[in-house]
């Protein structure tokens, strides 16, 4: 069962994203982008480490494509710049793979959440680490404990990367206003 789950989410995870690529409208695309994080999310998830599922879904679902799709608007894209599209296969291609990935998704989380074992609370009360200290994959200690001891330098050029290309953006809109 556990391979169907892997399968199924790497199947909408990468289908997901050729449909990103292969997208015209840059909303379109954004949405294909949001179904691939999804897909990803849920092989976190599959991989018995929440936090990460979680973060992916809050993060880059969430905090990311909200950006994206702010600065596509703020692109201010009109409809008779962006290339016809006349084929109707992709979107409901798109309709069909988001349909699938929510629902395997959302099968697996119900699945994760039923089958948790008897020491959950014990789990989360000590952070995400073992009763012994060694922390979990995917734990709130674990991926603390990578991000801001092995992982800071890049953390933080990504957060600057980030901002350079906001403004960069914004420099650009104001130019074509």
């Amino acid at each position: 069962m556990q391979s169907l789950y892997f399968y199924l989410l790497s199947t909408v995870a990468i289908l997901a994203a050729l449909g990103m690529i292969f997208q015209k409208h840059p909303l379109n695309a954004a949405a294909y982008l949001v179904v691939c994080f999804l897909g990803l999310s849920g092989l976190y998830a599959s991989l018995s480490a929440p936090l990460l599922a979680i973060l992916q879904i809050l993060v880059y679902a969430g905090a990311i494509m909200a950006l994206v799709v702010f600065v596509i608007m703020l692109l201010n894209v009109r409809e008779e710049d962006l290339p016809h599209e006349p084929n109707m296969l992709w979107n409901v291609g798109g309709a069909l793979v988001l349909a699938l990935g929510l629902f395997v998704i959302l099968s697996k989380a119900i699945h994760t959440v039923t089958a948790a074992p008897a020491d959950t609370a014990t789990l989360v009360q000590n952070y995400g680490a073992h009763p012994d200290g060694s922390p979990l994959f995917g734990g709130i200690q674990s991926v603390g404990m990578h991000l801001f001891n092995q992982f800071v330098f890049p953390f933080e050029i990504i957060s600057i990367l980030l901002t350079v290309a906001v403004v960069g953006v914004v420099v650009l809109a104001k130019r074509r206003i």
